[in-house]
Formats: C-alpha cells, structure tokens, sequence
C-alpha cells in the first residue's frame, strides 16, 4: 500500500538541492530538507501517540516549517487540522471539541491557555510552533532520524479538516481527501501551465485552502520554488517581483498594487501569470491592471469544500467579471434552488458542481452533507451564479446574501455594479434588512474614493432609470471601509446586523 498524496509529491521531487522556499529573512528550504524534516516531524507525531486517522490542530504563524508540518501529518496518516490564527480561546474550545485533535500544535506565546483547553478536551500533547521555526516540536524533531517509513492511506482517505467560516450558523468541518488534495493540484499545474522553473511569490496565510492548497500543493507537485513571505508586503512584493515568475492572491492585493506608482510593465516583466482568487476582483480592478502592466490577471473560483472549480483560460481571453470556465475533470451547472432543475444560458441559479475536488462531507455532520448533495452527487455550493452563451461563468452572489423584497428578487451582485460605476464610488455591498412592509429592504454599504463630493442622496439618484425601482437601496450607509474576513471577502452578515434596525420606526 502507498500513501497516495505523499507519493505523488516524492515521485515528482527535482533535484533534492532544489530550494523549495526563501522567507522574506533568507532562510531557505531544499526538496531534500522538505523531505527530511517532514519525516522527523511525522515521527514525533507518532512518538506522541498519532495514529491513522486521528486530527492534529495547528494554530501557528505562517513558516517553511508549519508546511513541512503539514507534510509530516500526511505522511504519519494523520488528519491535518489548520485553524486561523485570529481565532480566540472560546472558538478554539469549538474546534477542540468537535475535531477531538489528539496533538494541538500552537505559538509558543499562547501554549499556557491552549493547552489547559486542549487537556481538558482529549489532547495528548501540546507542541509549540513560531514564525521562525522554533518551539517544542521542532525541538524534538531535531533529535530524531530522518528515516520514516510513511503511513498508507488510500485515495479516499482523509488529509485534512478545513472549517468553514460559520457566518450562517456554527463552523462546519470540511473533510478533505486525499485523492481531493492530489487531482486538484495537478488538474491546476497543467491548467495553469506550472512547471519546475516557476518561481512563485507566496504572501497569502497558510491556514486556508488558497495558500496552503492550491498555492503549495501545486508547487510542490510541479517541482517549482517559492519566495515565501510571512505575509502581504508591499515593498516585499515589489522587491521579490523580479526574482519570481508567478504570484496568486486576493483582491485586496491587487488593489494595493494598482493604487502603488511602482506597478509598471517593466516590474511585471518577469512575470508571466498574475492570479486571483478567495473573493471577487473588481472589474475596475482588473482593467486598471490591465493598462499598467500589458497583463490580465487571471480569476478562479473555489471554496472550501470543493478546492478549485473553475478558472478563466491561461491561453484565451480572461473576461474581467466572470471566473471562466469549469476545470477539466469538473462537472457544472446552474440549476433552480427549489427544484434542482438545470437552468438555460444567462438565467440566474444556484452554482452545482462535482468531480475528484469536491469534499467528502462535514465532519460528524451527516444530515447537513446529505442536504448540500444532490441525488446524482452534485454539490450545492450555496453560490449563485450564471453561465454565457460562450460557457463563462459568472458569480453573482452568494445565495443566504439574495434580497427578496416585496416578493421580489434583487441580487447584490447586479446593485453592486451599477453603483461602482458612479463617479466617486470605490466599492460598495448591498445586502438585505428587515422591512415591515416589503420583509427586506434593499440597503449599500458604500466606501467613497478620496475626495469624493458625493453623498446617499447622490448615490440614489445616480441609480434612477439604471436599475429597476425595487432593486434600488432606499438606504446607502457612507463607510471609510467594508468589513471583510482574512482573505478578503466582504462580511455582510456583519453588515446586516450592524445595520439590523435601519429601516425600523425611530
């Protein structure tokens, strides 16, 4: 038997010499040490009483080592549990509880709480992990030869735990396998054209699926190298741009780039793919890019629960607004919520997908996995969304973010464009309220561009005769900023109960 994930990245390692990844200090980390060190790592785990199957929570900052711990879970057959760093002791006591880890792995600034919380919940151990790759556990691996015989796991088997951000209820545990880990990162290194020389800037967080999975696993299984920042660095960025081939991140990313005198075609020559994903980019955003270096960035789409779906073409036009294509191996459509029922080109419905991406279920959650299926093994991503005469397809929100008002359906996506469009308008997010006669009430948080002169009045006028008079918000809140989650996505659950009494009686 083999371990099917850690096989495939071992078949496919180049010369162990290699370095696989620089931090912004200069350390650095060659194939051969990635392969060593994630042996030692998988041996303490083991030594520690982790067997095949069993869950290992991290909460670390990003480092070259919490990838190789990464690595030594798969390869001790454990079950790799990544938690945001952000999280606090009473969401961590959630996780704990509901994934039962059996070794916890945390900053050693923290070690003291979390670990009377991790004891009290079935932990084994607690090691510690900083930025800079010291702590316990690397302590311990140190000591400890590099000879591991990796664990077998099959194809099915499961190679991490991934929850997701609970803004409509608790956080579910998105079960990973390995064949989902492993097809989608090589559905990507071809798709993508990925190959040993690519030299990839990495500045996204190591705790999500973007920067850990899609960013890693495709390096890792096209045997190319990573500049490997401790996060989004502007004067970092520009600074690596020249050394680097590639880069992926969120939105967020490209809009500080644009808004920097730096970003030129001569910065960007060296570049040959620009990526983006984990929350929409704005069409002004990619335009914008598009004047400045000669390059269209390239937009995907993916969640939690299915890795990568869709990607506009490396070769093609990559149409600004919509997330391309779905994925070889990848099956897509647009069906009715209520009924299933595939819908035509350009009508608006719920984003299905299946393939080898798409997860196993939630963990201990089998009534919610067997909601969010279909009979015929389509996922419900929960994403509306359509699709072009020509196959592209467009996100135009998600479907708990639909306003129904008066009876009628109003997608923010459509509102949210319209009021970009108006001078002095940088970014906007339109989300429903409680209304006592229409049940919800279309309302826009809206971030002004420097200097604006415009106000809610302004705004709600410029939208007459652009869009139908219900889709219009009757309510535009001016803020200096939208609420938005570590990777960049908008919160409008938060929004919403910010604003929760805004169209009550005062």
């Amino acid at each position: 038997m083999s371990n099917h994930l850690f096989d495939l990245i071992r078949a496919r390692v180049p010369d162990p010499a290699k370095i696989l990844m620089e931090t912004d200090d200069g350390r650095t980390i060659s194939y051969g040490d990635a392969l060593d060190i994630s042996g030692q790592l998988a041996s303490v785990l083991v030594a520690h009483g982790v067997k095949p199957g069993d869950r290992v929570a991290v909460q670390v900052e990003k480092s070259p080592e919490a990838i190789l711990l990464f690595l030594g879970c798969v390869r001790a057959g454990a079950v790799f549990l990544p938690l945001n760093t952000a999280y606090a002791l009473a969401e961590l006591e959630y996780f704990f509880s509901d994934a039962e880890p059996v070794i916890v792995v945390c900053d050693p600034a923290r070690q003291t709480q979390i670990e009377e919380i991790a004891r009290r919940l079935g932990a084994y151990a607690c090691l510690t992990l900083n930025g800079s790759g010291g702590g316990s556990l690397m302590g311990q691996a140190r000591d400890i030869t590099t000879g591991f015989v990796d664990v077998a796991r099959e194809p099915d088997d499961l190679a991490a735990i991934l929850y997701t951000s609970g803004t409509t209820g608790r956080s579910k545990g998105a079960m990973l396998t390995h064949n989902n880990l492993a097809s989608n990162a090589l559905t990507l290194v071809d798709y993508w054209q990925f190959t040993a020389n690519d030299v990839l800037l990495h500045a996204l967080p190591v705790y999500h699926t973007h920067g850990l999975f899609v960013a890693v696993n495709t390096m890792l299984l096209a045997g190319g190298s990573m500049l490997f920042l401790a996060k989004f660095d502007a004067d970092q960025v520009f600074r690596l741009l020249p050394r680097a081939t590639t880069m992926m991140g969120v939105p967020t990313f490209y809009v500080r780039m644009v808004d920097d005198q730096r970003l030129t075609a001569t910065a960007c020559a060296h570049m040959r793919l620009f990526i983006s994903g984990s929350a929409p980019l704005l069409e002004e955003t990619h335009r914008a890019w598009n004047a400045r270096t000669g390059m269209a960035i390239l937009e995907r789409y993916g969640m939690t629960e299915t890795n990568m779906s869709t990607s506009n073409p490396y070769d093609g036009d990559r149409v600004a607004g919509t997330v391309g294509f779905p994925l070889p191996h990848v099956s897509l459509r647009i069906a009715d919520p209520e009924t299933g029922a595939s819908l035509g080109i350009d009508e608006i419905g719920m984003i299905e997908v299946k393939g080898p991406n798409v997860f196993k279920g939630y963990w201990r959650m089998p009534e919610k996995t067997a909601a969010e299926f279909r009979a015929d093994g389509f996922f419900i991503t929960g994403d509306l969304g359509t699709i072009d005469s020509k196959g592209y397809v467009r996100i135009v929100g998600r479907g708990k973010d639909l306003v129904i008002t008066g009876g009628l359906n109003v997608y923010p996506k459509e509102v949210e464009a319209e009021i970009d469009a108006i001078s002095g308008v940088l970014e906007s997010a339109v989300f429903g309220v409680a209304h006592k006669d229409l049940g919800e009430g279309v309302a826009a948080a809206v971030v002004l561009r420097p200097d604006a002169k415009i106000d809610e009045a302004a705004i709600i006028a410029a939208l007459n005769g652009r869009l139908a008079r219900f889709k219009q918000p009757r309510r535009v809140i001016i803020l200096p900023e939208l609420p938005r989650n570590a990777m960049g996505k908008v919160q409008k659950n938060l929004l919403r109960a910010r604003f929760r009494d805004l169209f009550q009686p005062s």
